[in-house]
């Protein structure tokens, strides 16, 4: 392969592709692409608006769960513009510079979100296996302490990725696999040694995402073993009952990151489709069910959310 860029080590555009085979269609499926973002923004938006306007949701778990939307509206921030310019102008052109801070953005918010699950899952340790302690563990400050430290952690953590990445040199051709830039996407095309790229990558996936992702697996199991140890079937029911929003987070979150981690590893035994697929389900799915899941299964959240639709919708009487 010959490099592309022969006077800098990096390239000075990648090109993003669509969904192979449906090149003639992307106009017509920027529509649903469109909506998708559109639930996610209004979605995560309401959730947002809901809490903070709602002295009785000012709580830790209600505060981990607006942290959640954040880091939904950035990682559908960060997607979005290259997304739309693909499918619906049909240009397919990142410079490089683009290209390293897109993928810087969207591995920080997957990072962040991943952080702010595993703080979720230990909300609900403390309040099924302390309850009556739960409001002075997690007091306001100690809440934010949290929150502080997983975003330090996933801006420094991500940091080195994007310029580790403008030391390596690139080849032709010089085509990406997805609508968006991945780390694990870029090194592929890098000619030059990679190796201090890939061993960095991984570093960070095992101790931010792999490390909460082992976390959460061993809250639930002191959580399932403390819920056991309840006499009562009603109890546990209940205390089982308020994990279960948690819970499919956690599933619309790591299933797809799992996928597509395994996807660009054996891709070469599947079909070209999968890994876009898999890639657009990784960035599209979590911001948009989050704030829906949240709304059915949370009881105070959809309380909130008909009250206000109601005083929309019942005119005022003279």
């Amino acid at each position: 392969m010959a490099a592309f860029n022969h006077t800098s080590a990096s390239p000075a555009v990648f090109l993003l592709v669509g969904i192979p085979g449906l090149e003639q269609a992307h106009g017509w499926l920027a529509i649903p692409l469109c909506s998708l973002y559109i639930v996610a923004v209004l979605g995560n938006c309401t959730i947002l608006f809901i809490i903070r306007a709602d002295p009785s949701l000012h709580q830790p778990m209600y505060y981990f769960l607006s942290m959640l939307a954040l880091s939904d509206l950035g990682l559908s921030a960060s997607t979005l513009p290259t997304m739309l310019s693909v499918f619906l102008l049909n240009s397919r052109k990142v410079n490089a510079d683009a290209c390293f801070a897109q993928l810087y953005f969207i591995h920080t918010f997957s990072v962040m979100e991943s952080a702010v699950l595993l703080a979720m899952a230990f909300d609900r340790f403390v309040a099924i296996h302390k309850p009556l302690r739960y409001s002075s563990i997690l007091t306001n400050a100690t809440v934010a302490r949290i929150g502080l430290a997983f975003m330090a952690r996933s801006v420094l953590m991500v940091m080195p990725i994007p310029v580790l990445l403008w030391r390596l040199r690139y080849c032709l051709p010089n085509v990406l696999s997805h609508s968006f830039c991945l780390h694990q996407d870029v090194i592929k095309l890098a000619c030059s040694n990679r190796m201090i790229n890939s061993i960095y990558g991984l570093f960070v996936v095992i101790t931010t995402m792999g490390l909460d992702a082992l976390l959460i697996v061993l809250s639930y199991v002191m959580i399932i073993t403390i819920v056991l140890s309840i006499v009562s079937k009603e109890e546990r029911l209940k205390a089982l009952n308020t994990c279960v929003s948690h819970i499919c987070a956690v599933l619309i979150f790591y299933i797809p990151m799992i996928g597509i981690s395994m996807i660009h590893r054996f891709e070469e035994r599947a079909s070209p489709l999968v890994p876009v697929l898999m890639a657009d389900v990784y960035v599209l799915v979590p911001p948009v069910m989050n704030p829906i899941v949240y709304s059915v299964k949370t009881k105070q959240i959809r309380r909130r959310i008909a009250q206000r639709f109601q005083r929309k919708t019942i005119p005022n009487e003279d």
